[in-house]
């Protein structure tokens, strides 16, 4: 085998290694995902496994993480191009206020804590500092998985990551000083660095505001797409390299590229032109990150190690939290980043590198250190799964709230959303007694300044139902926007209150079919009447008359009545097909196909149903 593998790459590409990154990350994430682990942890315990310390199929991680580096620039790019400048300097005394705090108390200490653990005050710094650089790339994935990038705690955590990227630049001066050679450096050869690295910023904001946009339009009228996908590659990593030449970070440069293409109108296109090659090397940096970790070392200095790494982590997340909460924010929320912010990041290794290059620390350091960082981003997942068994569950605010007791209306509405809230006007034109009740708080106290009295309950609890009144309504309207729900309703409707008319909002053709099958009197998909007035009106304003189009929408609402009765008797989900009106045959026949005879093909299309009925 060994001489198979030696054999093609000496006669091609050697694929091997490219297969095997790709095959772990195929199987090894969504593997981890379906445990509840995330993908993140999924991808560096498949480079752990590839790596040297342990089948060693990739033999210099060192080479496979400068390049996955790529995959750094390009997400914080992309988060540079959700981050308009407006949206950018509303955050900016968290940026400059809370990220300042947070990185200074965190680095004073975790050097105490590194000179405790036996370092010497230099090395102690840059071990602390390195650490107090979360890990952008995993904060950033997880955050945007769970959908929370958006969030009031999300934004913070943002803030936070891009004080700390913007950190490393002063940090790198840091360790230039402390280094035995920095002495000779002159002050002013320093000042020079200094002037290269602003001038490096000032040009990229004029190529952002002056030529970019020009450039993008002048390509974009070619026409081809893979230029216009080059173009934007080229932007990131010329600005990327235009940063690193001054000295600066590559990923400060990559984000400060997207935020001033943020309100270009070619920011949508250039997202979707990054992004498959951002996930693909992003994923490759975790892989590089885990095929870092050399077991050996670990084995011989596991006590350090260990001690290490709960000491940094421990001490970072208090600091984080106490630092959250001095600041006001909810206890769920600084627990959450205490959690999330915990570890070491990727531009620990850049500074750790940067300081055994230096001389202040050696190689054997170096490897500690780098692991003491990995093995905390591969803890984080974990921390984060577990998270949840100690965060405080959220309760609703019930300030200005009233609960369900003793309602007598003649109408009872459960759930007052959009479609609650109008189907509720033609009952209250009628003055008919209405009584409402939902479990949003916040909707309710919308409600209220609004003029509606809105009552707290869940409608799937029976309790609940008797204090609303349903024993003495007339008719239930059951509005709420989850099917499970709604259907739950119905049942207990049915079997508890089987005097009351029931009305049932329904969310598509199948849930319509299971409200009926729950008894209710009554359903309404929810999109069903608008798009029949959308559309009569585009009938109208293609020259059919009022009453014509009225027409053919009175005609579309039998042909569907009679549809969904054929449904509900013979109970398969495509019967009725035949009056559904398709717009097949008019395309077949435009395409000089041969059309089948009326009826030929609907056999064919009972055996190829979907797995929900259609409209």
């Amino acid at each position: 085998m060994e001489e198979a593998i030696t054999h093609t790459a000496a006669h091609g590409v050697d694929l091997v290694p490219v297969v095997v990154l790709l095959a772990a990350g195929v199987f090894a994430v969504p593997l981890f995902k379906r445990l509840g682990l995330g993908s993140v942890l999924g991808y560096l315990a498949a480079g752990l496994l590839l790596g040297p310390s342990v089948l060693g199929i990739i033999h210099e991680p060192e080479a496979v993480l400068s390049a996955a580096e790529l995959g750094v620039v390009l997400f914080l790019f992309i988060i540079g191009l959700e981050m308009e400048p407006s949206r950018l300097w509303a955050l900016r005394k968290q940026i400059f206020g809370l990220g300042v705090i947070q990185v200074v108390t965190c680095g004073g200490l975790l050097t105490g804590i590194g000179v405790l653990l036996g370092f010497s005050l230099p090395i102690a710094f840059v071990a602390g500092m390195g650490f107090v650089l979360t890990s952008t790339a995993i904060v950033m994935q997880i955050l945007g998985e769970r959908g929370e990038l958006a969030s009031t705690g999300g934004q913070k955590m943002v803030s936070v990551l891009l004080l700390e990227d913007l950190a490393i630049v002063p940090l790198l001066a840091v360790v230039a000083l402390l280094a035995p050679s920095g002495a000779t450096e002159s002050f002013g050869t320093r000042l020079v660095s200094i002037a290269v690295a602003l001038g490096a910023v000032l040009l990229l904001i004029f190529l952002g505001r002056r030529i970019m946009n020009p450039l993008f339009a002048a390509l974009a009228a070619t026409k081809l797409r893979e230029v216009m996908t080059a173009a934007a590659l080229l932007v990131v990593l010329g600005a990327a390299l235009l940063f690193q030449l001054s000295g600066l970070s590559m990923a400060m440069g990559a984000f400060l590229a997207g935020v001033l293409l943020s309100t270009s109108t070619f920011r949508h296109q250039l997202e979707a032109d990054v992004e498959p090659f951002r996930g693909i090397l992003l994923g490759l940096f975790f892989l590089a990150v885990g095929m870092s970790l050399d077991v050996r070392i670990v084995a011989e200095n596991w006590v350090i190690i260990a001690l290490s790494v709960v000491c940094y982590m421990l001490v970072k997340a208090v600091a984080i939290y106490v630092i959250a909460r001095l600041l006001r924010s909810p206890h769920a929320e600084a627990l959450q980043r205490s959690v999330f912010m915990s570890q070491g990041g990727e531009f620990a290794f850049v500074l750790y590198t940067t300081a055994a290059a230096a001389g202040i620390i050696d190689a054997p350091t170096n490897a500690i250190l780098t692991a003491t960082v990995v093995i905390s981003m591969v803890l984080t997942p974990f921390g984060i799964a577990g998270l949840r068994f100690v965060t405080p569950k959220s309760t609703p605010s019930m300030d200005g709230v009233d609960t369900a007791s003793n309602l007598r209306g003649r109408v009872l509405i459960i759930g007052f959303g959009r479609f609650g809230q109008i189907a509720s006007q033609p009952l209250l034109a009628m003055h008919h007694s209405v009584s409402i009740i939902d479990n949003d708080t916040d909707m309710i106290r919308a409600a209220s300044r609004v003029g509606f009295k809105v009552y707290y309950g869940d409608g799937t609890r029976l309790d609940i139902l008797h204090a609303a009144g349903a024993d003495n309504a007339e008719i239930i309207l059951i509005c709420v926007n989850d099917k499970a729900s709604a259907t739950r309703i119905a049942k207990l409707l049915r079997d508890e209150f089987p005097l009351a008319k029931v009305m049932a909002r329904a969310f598509d053709r199948g849930h319509a079919i299971e409200l009926v099958k729950a008894g209710v009197d009554f359903q309404q998909r929810e999109l069903f009447e608008s798009a029949l007035v959308f559309g009569g009106k585009a009938v109208t304003l293609l020259g059919a008359s009022q009453e014509e189009a009225d027409e053919v929408v009175i005609g579309v609402r039998e042909r569907d009545n009679q549809r969904f009765e054929l449904q509900m008797v013979g109970g398969a989900q495509m019967a009725g097909r035949h009056l559904l009106l398709s717009n097949a045959v008019d395309q077949a026949r435009e395409s000089g196909v041969a059309v089948p005879p009326e009826g030929a093909g609907e056999a064919l299309e009972e055996s190829r149903a979907p797995a929900s009925p259609l409209l």
